[in-house]
């Protein structure tokens, strides 16, 4: 996995666009996943792939409600999608597999950060349920249509959180000690270690599994999504004192620090997505455009000396041992 954690020169930077990666990809006749893709950075992907010709089904809590954002763009259907809800995730696929299409790509992008502790409908810590054991259970279901494409992807967005999280193998649902900062980052950890072992498993299948970091974007709706939980991951002040927003609330933009728009965070997700220079690469984690260099000498932190985000990809995150034991230990709770 070392091996594979090293930039390719892309040619593209974090100032990239989703536009910018698919010029001159045409993606007439395949068929596209995005879960949130109605939202924030997922509204951001959907438009794009659109725009390159993708057949597009996002999933939503409320397809009628998303139904207005995605009002004008073309080849996309909405459906009923609740990462929270078991019977839910596998209706979802078991409609779309019923329908008889492959799935070229399939982005787990929709994703919850902080709020009280709550559960999913197995009493699973939210965070943990809906980032990773949700689209856990929604790509094994959709399984079959993915082989049937004959050459597919599995993108899974997470976070540079990733350098700070750590599998709680014996109480990943924080029945005692819960921060909700550290049940993202836990999250964020296993999306990775989800990519990293989908891809040992399914490559000669030809299935590959990316992780990706879209940067930071204010504003992009992510946060509690339970019904009974509506505080914000960060209050305003906390995001000022972060560089989120700056003393007016607008967004800081500078994608160099990863601050970015919406248009360049969802860049990454649509480039391994799409890009060909990814079709013989796999079980890596990118940020910016590129393969992340692996991380083995920095502290673990947010940001270095000069405010910069550090967002390389570090040991554990990518650690097969931890990705095999990860994945066994997802099979066991979805089927509980």
């Amino acid at each position: 996995m070392t091996q594979r954690q090293h930039p390719i020169g892309t040619g593209f930077t974090a100032a990239s666009t989703a536009d910018d990666v698919l010029e001159g990809i045409d993606l007439s006749g395949r068929n596209f996943i995005v879960t949130g893709g109605h939202v924030g950075l997922g509204l951001e992907t959907t438009r794009a792939l659109s725009r390159a010709g993708a057949a597009v089904t996002v999933g939503a809590r409320d397809p009628e409600r998303a139904a207005g954002a995605l009002a004008g763009v073309e080849r996309v259907e909405l459906d009923r999608l609740d990462l929270l809800d078991p019977a839910s995730i596998d209706a979802f696929a078991a409609r779309y597999v019923d329908s008889g299409r492959a799935l070229h790509v399939l982005i787990n992008n929709a994703g919850i950060m902080g709020g009280r502790l709550s559960h999913d409908a197995r009493g699973y810590e939210s965070q943990f349920a809906t980032n990773h054991l949700g689209h856990f259970q929604l790509t094994l279901g959709l399984l079959p249509a993915l082989r049937a494409a004959r050459g597919a992807r599995v993108v899974t967005v997470t976070s540079g959180a990733q350098r700070q999280g750590r599998i709680r193998w014996d109480d990943p649902s924080f029945s005692t000690g819960y921060d909700p900062l550290a049940g993202y980052a836990q999250s964020k950890t296993a999306n990775v270690l989800f990519a990293v072992e989908l891809d040992r498993r399914f490559a000669a299948e030809g299935i590959r599994g990316y992780a990706v970091h879209p940067g930071i974007i204010a504003g992009t709706n992510l946060g509690p999504r339970s019904k009974d939980d509506d505080t914000a991951a960060f209050s305003e002040d906390q995001m000022r004192e972060m560089g989120l927003i700056d003393a007016d609330g607008r967004p800081v933009i500078d994608p160099e620090r990863g601050f970015k728009t919406p248009q360049q965070g969802a860049s990454t997700s649509v480039f391994a997505a799409t890009s060909p220079q990814l079709a013989d690469i796999g079980g890596v984690y990118l940020r910016d455009n590129e393969i992340s260099p692996l991380d083995t000498a920095t502290p673990i932190a947010f940001s270095d000396a000069a405010g910069v985000t550090l967002t390389d990809v570090v040991p554990h995150s990518i650690d097969p041992e931890s990705a095999a034991r990860l994945w066994e230990m997802s099979e066991r709770l979805i089927k509980a």
